[in-house]
């Protein structure tokens, strides 16, 4: 057998076993997995390192608008090289409707930015935030049709939000068509109520963000929306977890028997509140939604990914620029609820997490490739063409040296933010050669792949994402009217 590319002497890592054999690579996908593979044109030495699943990053802000009109620093090329040099080999992004806007004319234009200039795969989730009779009822259905199986409601910020009555809605279409909905739970009236008595006391300082987003708001969200699937019986991935409240109400969830999932982020697990209240406005840096908590929370999440509560992690990198532009767009001294939302994190996302789970010993190596590639594969209809080593497969590769030691200086990241929040900390392990479809797109620290280069990936129905049974949750045996609901 002939192969395009061989990988030789690693250390072959997935989500449930490790083995050391060659990688042969033919056409883009993984032809053999053995040692003593016969040469190759091309042949990459992985002796003393792990060859993982390239990740998946399934959550983050590129080339993407805000419902204030604030872009993003990070375009589909810069985002993505940045994604790359983290170890992920396919990026998940948000194509945002805003209201008044055709979903199918959202899609377009997202899809004509990102074959332009992504140099790793791509596929999108939607944002639904205005889900009139045709959304509902045509552009969803005919989007789902396409590959795109996963959409995010929120139900905060005056711009996207969604009531109940209408996130049922989306739900249902989810329901019937196969897709995964996903939100973003924070109680947007306690944030209202809490921001306007700050700002009425005069307090308008950065750190204030993370009082006004409530930890028992996101709990409150969370369990009304896991309330809200478990009446249509819909798969639900709650998303960007901050604190104990949102996690036991996940747990709680699980332990019924309920298709709820739970994904967390970086921030969460190594920044608090306490970042939020730097010298003048560099708390301003740090705001995003949910905000960093405390060590409590901290710890809480730490549990709920040992323990299975969560199923991803994701960086949800929402890159905005500390100046005028971005950040502080309201003013060089904007009060804290005019400041632009998100932070950094692309590249960072797995690198963190390997050398603060599995380096530390929280977690192990299968664990890692789970919650940073195979687990995302399967939520998001990607499994098994990607987020595993195997023959079939997509040639998707990182290889990691895990003794590499670093310390992250924005410098040396590959994103247009301008920053990093975890600029100063020590990381041990980093992927040093990405493959992407059996083309090499980081080696060395240099970029070998071109803008364009990526492919579109459309999404099979998941099964993790299928309603578990045939009715609503909750029907009146008498009356035998819950078949007709739906």
């Amino acid at each position: 057998m002939e192969f395009d590319l061989v990988v030789r002497n690693g250390t072959i890592v997935t989500a449930s076993e490790h083995t050391d054999c060659d990688v042969g690579i033919r056409d883009g996908k993984i032809a053999a997995l053995m040692k003593g593979l016969p040469e190759a044109p091309r042949e990459i030495d992985a002796t003393g390192r792990l060859v993982l699943p390239g990740g998946i990053e399934a959550h983050c802000h590129i080339e993407q608008s805000s419902s204030l009109g604030i872009m993003t620093s990070d375009d589909f090329e810069s985002g993505s090289i940045s994604a790359a040099f983290g170890g992920n080999t396919t990026i998940m992004p948000f194509a945002a409707q805003h209201k008044g806007q055709s979903l199918l004319d959202v899609v377009a234009d997202y899809e004509a930015r990102a074959a332009a200039k992504s140099v790793i795969d791509y596929s999108y989730h939607l944002i639904v935030s205005d889900a009139t009779e045709r959304v509902l009822a045509t552009e969803l259905p005919q989007l789902i049709e396409k590959g795109l199986r996963s959409f995010k409601v929120y139900t905060t910020y005056d711009l996207l939000k969604l009531d109940d009555y209408q996130i049922l809605d989306v739900m249902s279409v989810a329901r019937r068509e196969g897709a995964l909905v996903m939100v973003h739970a924070e109680n947007h009236d306690m944030i209202r109520w809490l921001t306007k008595r700050l700002l009425d006391a005069g307090n308008k300082a950065p750190k204030y963000h993370g009082i006004s987003h409530s930890r028992i708001g996101e709990g409150e969200a969370t369990n009304r929306a896991i309330s809200l699937a478990e009446l249509v019986d819909q798969p639900l991935l709650v998303v960007h977890v901050s604190c104990q409240h949102a996690t036991a109400a996940i747990r709680d969830a699980q332990s019924k028997g309920l298709k709820i999932y739970g994904e967390t982020c970086p921030q969460y697990l190594f920044l608090t509140v306490e970042d939020l209240d730097r010298q003048g406005m560099e708390g301003a840096m740090f705001c995003c939604s949910p905000p960093p908590r405390d060590a409590v929370s901290q710890e809480a999440i730490w549990t709920g990914i040992e323990n299975g509560t969560f199923q991803v992690v994701s960086s949800d990198h929402a890159p905005y620029r500390f100046d005028e532009t971005a950040k502080l767009q309201a003013g060089p001294e904007a009060p804290f609820n005019k400041i632009a939302n998100g932070i950094p994190g692309i590249e960072l996302r797995m690198p963190l997490l390997f050398s603060e789970g599995v380096r530390t010993g929280r977690i192990d190596i299968h664990r890692f490739v789970e919650l940073t590639s195979t687990n995302a594969a399967r939520l998001y209809g990607l499994f098994p063409r990607k987020g595993t080593i195997a023959v079939g497969a997509d040639a998707d590769l990182a290889i990691w040296d895990p003794d590499l030691e670093y310390v992250v200086d924005w410098s040396d990241l590959h994103d247009n933010v301008g920053y990093s929040p975890y600029a100063g900390k020590s990381l041990t392990g980093w992927p040093t050669t990405v493959i992407n479809r059996g083309r090499v797109v980081v080696d060395g620290g240099k970029l070998c792949a071109e803008p364009g280069s990526g492919t579109f990936i459309p999404r099979e129905r998941s099964e993790l994402a299928q309603p578990r049974g045939k009715l609503v949750r909750e029907v009146d045996p008498a009356r035998n009217f819950g078949a007709e609901i739906l």
